[in-house]
């Protein structure tokens, strides 16, 4: 019989069914995206015209879980890029995230070989790096930053070598309580196949791009509505005027999120192509309108309800430090700064 050593920190594990894809947050998505491909589920790719029903879907699914909202997000925006980008459509059975961070660092790199494109090097925050069985990744190629379709080899891929070329996650590098469920550690790329999809910068350029960026922002949306439950739950059962006024201000908050996703989603069907160049300016307006709400949302709900709730409410502390994680794709003060640039001398400067 012989020992066997679990891996050391620093060594990758190979994707399978085991570990963290297999959390509650996962088992929905994969439902989800198994209701999608065989129609009992619907989300509208985005400038079709039912762009407020796919905003809809998003905040439904953030409303219950964010986590799962955040896997379902990036297999959606991977099924608009692909078809946006001529791709080859998600197949029934394919799980996608996209995996397009560029923090600080070396990234991945992309090689043309004689056989076709590979990726090496590590790329940060892959939502569902144990349960996404494909995803859309960028990568630093000679002539410029590219998107590559990569399939992972999870789950369970009984072609995949236990070692050698392929993706595996960097234990260790997802540790949050945040939005634990979404799965988002690092993952190292050894010599792996990938198609190109689109041309150099293609994945930024799109108009798809900022419509994708206002379909996150439906997200912190469903995720603030779900941290407002427990206040308007308790402004319900008596009468408080310090209670009251916390409830009336974030329903005023979120009314106004409302109706800036849904005056968006209108004016994407009505310009899906981005031909008044306005795609950009709008997606900055309301996803820093969303990040300012959601802030306030936590903040009110938090002097309202005291520690009881956080404390004593799982689903409550489990939506408060999912959100406060998530919202934090808003880069804060900097994506202030784009804003204010545009408007002042760019492209929103007449607007």
């Amino acid at each position: 019989m012989h020992d066997v050593l679990p891996p050391s920190a620093d060594e990758e594990e190979p994707l399978d069914h085991n570990g963290p894809a297999r959390s509650p947050a996962a088992e929905a998505f994969v439902r989800y995206a198994d209701a999608l491909a065989a129609g009992t589920a619907d989300c509208p790719l985005p400038g079709g015209g039912s762009t407020a029903a796919r905003f809809d879907a998003l905040a439904g699914l953030a409303r219950e879980d964010l986590s799962t909202a955040r896997l379902a997000e990036g297999h959606l925006d991977a099924v608009a890029i692909l078809a946006e980008l001529h791709g080859e459509p998600v197949r029934s059975g394919e799980y996608w995230g996209v995996w397009a961070a560029e923090p600080p660092g070396s990234g991945l790199t992309a090689t043309r070989t004689a056989d076709g494109w590979v990726l090496d090097g590590v790329k940060q925050y892959c939502s569902g790096a144990h349960i996404c069985t494909h995803a859309l990744v960028t990568a630093l190629a000679d002539d410029g930053r590219r998107l590559f379709a990569v399939r992972t080899g999870a789950p369970g891929d009984a072609e995949r070598p236990a070692h050698g070329p392929g993706c595996r996650p960097v234990p260790g590098t997802w540790q949050p309580v945040g939005m634990a469920g979404s799965d988002s550690p690092d993952v190292r790329f050894t010599a792996v196949p990938a198609t190109p999809v689109g041309g150099v910068e293609a994945y930024l350029r799109r108009p798809g791009f900022h419509h994708g960026g206002v379909g996150v922002a439906a997200c912190w949306y469903g995720g603030a509505q779900a941290v407002a439950r427990v206040l308007f739950e308790r402004a319900g059962r008596r009468a408080d005027p310090f209670t009251d006024a916390h409830a009336g201000a974030v329903d005023l908050r979120l009314h106004t999120a409302g109706a800036a996703l849904a005056r968006a989603a209108e004016e994407i069907d009505a310009d899906p192509l981005d031909k008044a160049g306005t795609a950009g300016l709008r997606a900055l307006r309301v996803r820093t309108l969303l990040a300012e709400v959601c802030a306030e949302v936590l903040d009110r709900v938090g002097r309202a309800t005291g520690a009881g709730p956080l404390c004593h409410d799982e689903r409550h502390a489990r939506a408060v430090a999912d959100l406060t994680v998530y919202v934090r794709q808003h880069h804060a003060e900097r994506d202030l700064a784009a804003l204010g640039a545009l408007v002042c001398r760019g492209a929103g400067a007449d607007r």
